[in-house]
C-alpha cells in the first residue's frame, strides 16, 4: 500500500472515530458537571428527607412557604422532641423521647403511625431514604421502618447511644455512635460493611460528599472517611471537640466547635482558611451551620444567632434571643428560621438580620426546623409538633 494511500486511509480512522468518542466525550463532560451540581442542590421542594435536607448537611430548602406563616396544626407527643423531622411526600417523621418514631400527616396532623423504638429518641433525626425510615435511639440501636406502614424492617446494635442522624447514599446507610464509631451499612438489611474507629464519642452526623464522609466529633477531630472502604484519607485538628455537624460546601468545611470558634477549612489544602469568635460574647457553638454562597448563619450557645461571610470569616450581624441557641439555622432564599431555647421560633431577613416573625411556643425549641412545599415544621421541649403554612 502506498505511504499517501495508508496516511489518508490513518486520517480517514481517525476522524471517524473522532467524531464517534466525541459525543461520548460530551455526555461524560455532561454527567460530570452534572453531578458537581446534584451535590450542592438544596433540598428538593417538596421533599426534607433527612437532618439539614441533603448530604452536605447546609440546612438550604427550597420550599414554597407562604410570605407570612401561620400555625396549620399541633401534634403532641407523649414526651419531648428533640429530633428534627424528616419530610418525604405528605408525611413528616419525627422521634421523640418517649421511645416513638411518629408519622404525622402533613396536611392534617393527624397520625398516620408510629412505631415503638427501644429506647428514647433524642437528637438523631429521621432518614427516609428508599421508602425506608432510620432513626438512631438512646439504647444505640438503629432502626430501620417501613415508611408507609410503620412496620419495623430490621435494627442493628451499636455499643452505646446513637446521637447521630443517619445519612443515606445510594445503597448504604452512614451514621456514628457514642462507642466511638462510624459505621456504614447496607441499605436494604443493615449488614455492617465497615465501621471506622475515632477517639471519642461520635455525636454529630457526618456530610457525604462526593466519595468520602466528613465527621466532626468529641475526638477534636474533622476526619475524612473513604465512602467506600471506611479508610481515613486524612484527619485535621479542630482544637476543640465539636457537637455540631459539619456542613461542607465548594470543597469547604464548616463547624462550630466548643472552643468558641465557627471553623471554615480548606479540604483541598487541608488547613483552617478563617476562624471566626464574636468579639466579646465567647460561648459554645452547639448548633449546625446553614451555608449559602455567600454566609454561614449559626446558633451559639450565647443565645445569639450569628451570620458570618463565607468568603472572609468576618461577622455581617448578630440576632440576640432569650435563651442558648442549639436549633440549626435553615435557609430558605432571604429567610433564615431558628428554634431558640427561650420557645421562640424566629424568622430573620438574611441580608440584615432583621427579625420578620416570631412565633411563641409552649416550651424551648432545640430542635431544628424542617420544610418542604408549603409546609414548616419543628417539635418543642414539652412534645409539641408544630406545622406552619397557609
Amino acid at each position: 500500500m502506498p505511504f499517501q494511500e495508508k496516511d489518508d486511509r490513518i486520517n480517514r480512522i481517525n476522524w471517524i472515530s473522532a467524531i464517534l468518542i466525541s459525543p461520548i466525550l460530551l455526555i461524560l463532560l455532561i454527567l460530570l458537571i452534572l453531578s458537581k451540581t446534584a451535590a450542592q442542590a438544596p433540598a428538593p421542594p417538596d421533599s426534607w428527607p433527612m437532618f439539614r435536607g441533603s448530604l452536605e448537611l447546609t440546612g438550604i430548602s427550597q420550599a414554597r412557604l407562604p410570605k407570612q406563616l401561620k400555625l396549620r396544626w399541633n401534634y403532641q407527643a407523649v414526651d419531648s422532641i428533640e429530633s428534627s423531622a424528616a419530610i418525604a411526600g405528605e408525611t413528616v417523621y419525627v422521634g421523640s423521647m418517649d421511645g416513638r418514631l411518629h408519622a404525622v400527616d402533613v396536611r392534617t396532623g393527624k397520625a398516620r403511625w408510629h412505631y415503638k423504638t427501644t429506647g428514647p429518641v433524642q437528637e438523631s433525626s429521621p432518614l427516609v431514604h428508599g421508602g425506608i425510615v432510620y432513626v438512631g435511639d438512646l439504647d444505640g440501636i438503629l432502626h430501620a421502618v417501613d415508611a408507609v406502614t410503620g412496620k419495623g424492617r430490621w435494627t442493628f446494635k451499636t455499643g452505646s447511644e446513637i446521637k447521630s442522624s443517619p445519612v443515606g447514599a445510594e445503597n448504604r446507610i452512614y451514621f456514628g455512635s457514642y462507642d466511638q464509631y462510624l459505621y456504614c451499612l447496607v441499605a436494604k438489611d443493615g449488614k455492617q460493611i465497615w465501621k471506622y474507629e475515632t477517639e471519642g464519642p461520635v455525636h454529630g452526623t457526618p456530610a457525604v460528599v462526593n466519595g468520602t464522609v466528613y465527621i466532626s466529633g468529641c475526638d477534636e477531630v474533622l476526619r475524612a472517611i473513604d465512602a467506600a472502604s471506611g479508610k481515613q484519607r486524612f484527619a485535621l485538628p479542630l482544637g476543640a471537640y465539636a457537637g455540631a455537624s459539619t456542613a461542607v460546601r465548594d470543597n469547604h468545611a464548616y463547624v462550630g466547635t466548643f472552643g468558641e470558634e465557627v471553623l471554615a477549612i480548606d479540604l483541598g489544602q487541608r488547613k483552617v482558611r478563617w476562624a471566626y469568635r464574636h468579639a466579646t460574647r465567647r460561648f459554645p457553638f452547639y448548633s449546625s451551620a446553614a451555608v449559602t454562597a455567600d454566609f454561614v448563619v449559626v446558633g451559639g450557645r450565647d443565645k445569639m444567632v450569628h451570620c458570618i461571610r463565607r468568603s472572609t470569616g468576618k461577622e455581617v450581624w448578630t440576632f440576640l434571643t432569650g435563651a442558648r441557641v442549639e436549633s440549626s439555622p435553615l435557609i430558605d432564599g432571604n429567610r433564615v428560621f431558628v428554634g431558640s431555647n427561650d420557645g421562640k421560633l424566629y424568622e430573620l431577613d438574611l441580608p440584615t438580620g432583621k427579625k420578620v416573625w416570631e412565633f411563641v411556643a409552649g416550651a424551648g425549641l432545640s430542635a431544628s426546623p424542617a420544610a418542604a412545599g408549603e409546609a414548616l415544621v419543628i417539635g418543642s421541649f414539652d412534645g409539641m409538633l408544630y406545622c406552619f403554612g397557609n
